[in-house]
């Protein structure tokens, strides 16, 4: 028997204990999760907090195996790498033959005069890190008027739109001097401005917060670098992540921003590996879950005797999506402030601000390889497609916004026209063949497939996609094959 302890049941840590049980039929795995949950999917918590899931809808938890011991609601307190054991919260000992960090990371929270006080965060200030947070995000905006979001990256940007369609009066504060400037550039930043004031949502970029006034205990401003204060009910801070590195700290582990690992995933002490956001590998770390998921299959090929390979960083890996009510955003590739005159590139675009678009597509070598498109989400899933799946792109790339403007079909394929061998869930790998197997084989709900080929369980986008090839095989559909 081998025993391997997970610290950590997050979206990195159950991929690990999955695979890893799947993988070696000696393994005797405990998990040490401090959350009262199983594992769910992190990436859909801003729409618990919009509304538009329930929490129950987010459950990524593998089924109970007989060699998985996952105890929720117990966390690590300390490693004792000499004796191989980590010590639970509750004093009780777990001996591991080999250990897996998988902690993830904290909510940056900024250093505002008066956010928080000895006890935490004050009444009415809150950071989106787990499901506690989002409930008690939602249960405040229940009996709140008026939000300040600060930071207008992508999880910003859905907190404050989930506010607002929950009737709140929001204004977003932002340091940089245009929304999403990781992935926007600036005409694309201006139509997400405007976008975002149609929907009640008042932009406030190149400020900061310098304090938080309180009343009674409870938030009731925040006030601005120039002097400004803003009336709010409440604040909710989407700043960043620190990696979780206390325990290995604490275990004399190499720490720098994170967990210091070889390309084997070991740290510097043997037997003790580290993977996710706490995770610091040579090539540097994402903060995208789909690297986590990839450390962790590299991880098992290394621990049942593989070398375990390079990192995988493919180019169809970087899209991300807003999962804005009332606004659609994507962008891949490259999009943002780039060189629009590189020879290499051909690069066609469209702004509409008055409609609230923007279209950008960026063509090289006969592929798709970077797309910006805002306010029509059937051009953006069309896009995300040719994309992801490497599909060859008309000779003229201004027919790839046609439909933008003149509303003719998408130029994805629908379900039944997928072939096999056609990748449906770009975070898993999972390919319309694989899920039309699992459909075979009895999975007759988007939550069996999911759990049969982890299909819809990372950013969610592909659930039509599923959603449609269940469809063709309860209708009997002739599909491509």
């Amino acid at each position: 028997m081998r025993r391997i302890v997970v610290i950590g049941d997050g979206m990195v840590g159950s991929r690990f204990t999955a695979d890893m049980v799947a993988a070696d039929p000696e393994a005797h795995i405990t998990v040490l999760g401090k959350e009262p949950h199983a594992a769910y999917n992190r990436v859909l918590l801003s729409s618990v907090v919009a509304g538009s899931k329930t929490p129950d809808l987010l459950s990524i938890a593998a089924p109970p195996h007989p060699r998985v011991s996952v105890l929720t609601g117990v966390g690590a307190e300390s490693i004792d790498s000499e004796l191989g054991m980590v010590i639970d919260d509750r004093g009780i000992a777990h001996p591991y033959a080999e250990l897996v960090i998988a902690a993830g990371s904290q909510a940056r929270v900024p250093p505002i005069q008066g956010v928080a006080d000895p006890d935490g965060l004050v009444d009415g200030a809150f950071v989106l890190k787990d499901l506690a947070d989002a409930e008690q995000i939602v249960a405040h905006s229940a009996r709140a008027r008026r939000a300040v979001v600060l930071g207008a990256g992508v999880l910003g940007i859905e907190v404050a739109t989930g506010l607002a369609r929950r009737g709140l009066s929001v204004r977003i504060v932002h340091v940089a001097d245009r929304l999403m400037e990781r992935q926007l550039g600036w005409d694309a930043s201006a139509v997400a401005q405007a976008s975002l004031r149609r929907l009640g949502i008042e932009p406030h970029v190149g400020a900061s917060i310098a304090g938080v006034v309180t009343h009674r205990g409870r938030v009731s401003s925040v006030r601005l670098e120039d002097g400004s204060e803003i009336a709010t009910d409440m604040l909710v801070m989407c700043c960043g992540t620190i990696p979780e590195t206390l325990l290995a700290r604490k275990a004399g582990l190499v720490v720098d921003r994170g967990v210091v690992v070889d390309e084997r995933m070991e740290t510097s002490h043997g037997r003790i590996y580290a993977i996710g956001d706490c995770a610091q590998p040579a090539e540097g770390a994402r903060g995208l879950v789909a690297q986590g998921w990839d450390q962790a299959q590299r991880l098992v090929r290394v621990l049942t005797g593989g070398d375990g390979g390079a990192a995988q960083a493919p180019a169809t890996s970087d899209v991300v999506r807003v999962k804005a009510p009332g606004m659609a955003l994507v962008a891949m590739g490259i999009c943002g402030d780039f060189d629009r005159t590189d020879p290499r590139y051909r690069v066609v675009s469209l702004k509409d601000p008055e409609g609230g678009r923007y279209l950008e597509v960026v063509v090289a070598d006969g592929k798709l390889v970077g797309a910006t498109c805002i306010g029509d989400a059937a051009v953006a899933a069309s896009l995300s497609a040719m994309y992801t799946r490497e599909m060859a792109v008309p000779g003229d790339p201004a027919l790839l916004l046609v439909r933008a403007l003149s509303g003719s079909a998408p130029m994805a394929k629908e379900p039944r026209d997928l072939a096999d061998e056609d990748k449906v869930c770009n975070c898993n790998t999972v390919t319309a063949g694989t899920i039309r197997a699992a459909i075979h084989d009895g999975c007759d709900s988007v939550g069996d497939i999911a759990v049969a080929t982890r299909a819809t369980t990372g950013c969610g986008d592909c659930t039509s996609i599923v959603t449609g090839l269940l469809a063709c095989a309860r209708e009997g559909t002739p599909v491509a094959g």
